[in-house]
Order: C-alpha cells, then structure tokens, then sequence
C-alpha cells in the first residue's frame, strides 16, 4: 500500500511539474511573439519613400484629369497592390471654375474576411494647376503620397495592424482658384459624403491626414483645432522616438483635405508643414526635400497607429 501511495504522489508531483513547465512555455511563447512583432516605425524607410516622390515628378504636373496623374495613378495601384493591398477607385465628376472634371480617388485596404477598417490614413496626390509654369508639387503632395506608400509597405508586415486602416489617396485637393465650400478639396469632400450616404461614418473612429512633410527644414505644424486627444498620441509617439522637436502647432487653421471628414464626424488630424517657402511655386522640387524629414514623418506616424490608434 505504502509503495501505491508513493506512486501516486511520485506521479501527482509529476503532473504539476509538467502543468508548470507547459505554463512557462506558453508565456515564453508568448514574450516572444510579442517581442517579435516587427516594430514598423523601425522599418520606415525615408529612401524608399525618396524614391516614390522621384517617379511622380518625374511624372511632371499632375493636375486632375491629364495623363500624368492617371500615370500617377497606375503607379500607386501597382505598388499598392504589390504590398498586399487592394486598391478600388472612386470616380467621380464634379463642377469646378474650369468646368466639370473627372476626378479619382484611390481606396486602398488589406485583405480581410471578418475585419472592417476603422481607422484611416489619406494623403492627397494631385498638384494645383497653373497655365504659365512647370509645378511638379515634390512637397505638395508628392511627399505625403510617397509617405503613404511607404506606410502601406511597413503596414503590410503586420496584417494586424493593416486590416484595421483603410489607405485614402485624395484627387482635386487644390483649388482652381481659391478655397471655398465648392472649390478644393474635391476628392475629401466627395469621400465623405459618400461615407455619410452609406452610413458609414462611425466605422471609422478617427484618421491622420499627411500634406507637404518632406521639407529639408522640417517643422510639423498641427492646426489648433486638432483633436485634442490625437494631437497628444502624435506628441506622445514624437517622444518617444526623440523627435518631438518636429512638432509643434501652427498659429491659426489650416482648410486641407481633414476638414471635411472632421465634419462628418471622423476626428482626423492633419500633420503638415505649411511653412514652406516654395508653396506653390516652380521651385517645389525635389531637391528641397530630405529623405530623413519623410523618415521622421513616417516613423513618427507609423509608431502612433501601432502603439496607440490601433490598440
């Protein structure tokens, strides 16, 4: 009896070492799937981003509705669909100081069955017409479209995160001759009205809007009137990557493609440089960008949807 005894406990001891060790090596499992998670901030690449803003001057001006944007397009959808992403375009005419125009924005999302994006990231990729000079637009927008794509890219690495954003490549943003409630921001303000029309709003709980973030000598400029929460994750993600320097608010409101979507409801926040001198003007060209400015821009981002937005 006492050597069944015995047994009994030898063999009790036994399973409770083996519960044990099976607990440790799910939470070892566990601590390193976690640590293994690509930190995509790290992987921001301000070259590869260099190289997106090359191929759309290259391109030459890119207003809406020419062949040069519609080239551009190709080029998005390409690279788009190489990372992963399924690209739906959103054609649509609208009345403008010139007449109708075709417009299109690109829709970008990450395959998923079970998964509605709720978060999106836009960035404009048209360029403001002039008659009388050569404006390629490197900072605006070609700057903010190459940092999409290069989100889309690092997004990719972690499907987690991709299937939650929806990717918005806004046409028409500039005016044909000023701001106004029917002049600009054509693609932003068709978007949302479409996303009220179909009632879907409230999917998204919140977007970043990039515009004009390539400059040599960087200087983020948040409107005043950022959602204050957003504004804090961003200031919060610039920190911790020691970059807060960049950041700052700008000294009065900025109408850019956020407007509308803060309008209907969506809390978006508008990174954008918008003291740059050659706003506008021919001298918007690649030399006055930096690699590391988009860099810093993306990395900044990119640590903002993994470690706050997306959570």
């Amino acid at each position: 009896m006492r050597g069944l005894r015995e047994s009994r406990v030898a063999r009790a001891v036994f399973l409770v070492a083996l519960g044990f060790l099976a607990a440790c090596n799910r939470a070892q499992t566990e601590s390193a799937s976690r640590d293994n998670q690509r930190k995509i901030w790290e992987d921001f690449s301000g070259e590869k981003t260099m190289a997106h803003v090359q191929t759309m001057v290259d391109f030459g001006p890119r207003p809406p509705a020419t062949e040069a944007i519609e080239k551009t397009r190709t080029y998005l959808t390409k690279q788009l669909e190489l990372f992963g992403w399924k690209v739906v375009r959103q054609t649509f005419s609208d009345d403008t100081p010139r007449g109708k125009v075709e417009f299109v924005n690109l829709i970008a999302t990450f395959a998923a069955k079970d998964t509605a994006p709720s978060f999106l990231i836009c960035s404009h990729y048209d360029t403001k017409t002039f008659d009388t000079a050569t404006f390629v637009g490197a900072n605006d927008a070609g700057s903010s479209t190459g940092v999409l794509l290069e989100l889309a890219r690092v997004l990719a690495e972690r499907p987690d995160l991709a299937r939650k954003t929806e990717l918005v490549f806004f046409d028409g943003e500039e005016a044909y001759q000023a701001f106004t409630e029917t002049d600009g921001l054509y693609g932003s303000r068709y978007f949302a009205k479409q996303l009220a029309a179909q009632n879907k709003t409230e999917q998204f709980r919140g977007g970043v809007l990039l515009d004009m973030v390539g400059d040599r000598s960087l200087n983020i400029t948040l409107p005043p009137d950022s959602p204050a929460e957003m504004a804090s994750g961003i200031f919060a993600a610039a920190d911790a990557l020691k970059l807060r320097k960049y950041f700052t608010y700008f000294d009065r409101d900025i109408m850019d493609d956020h407007t509308p979507l803060n309008e209907a409801g969506i809390p978006t926040i508008d990174l954008i440089d918008f003291d740059y001198a050659p706003w506008h003007t021919p001298n918007d060209t690649i030399d006055k960008l930096s690699p590391e400015s988009l860099r810093i821009v993306g990395a900044v981002t990119a640590y903002y949807l993994s470690e706050i937005a997306l959570k």
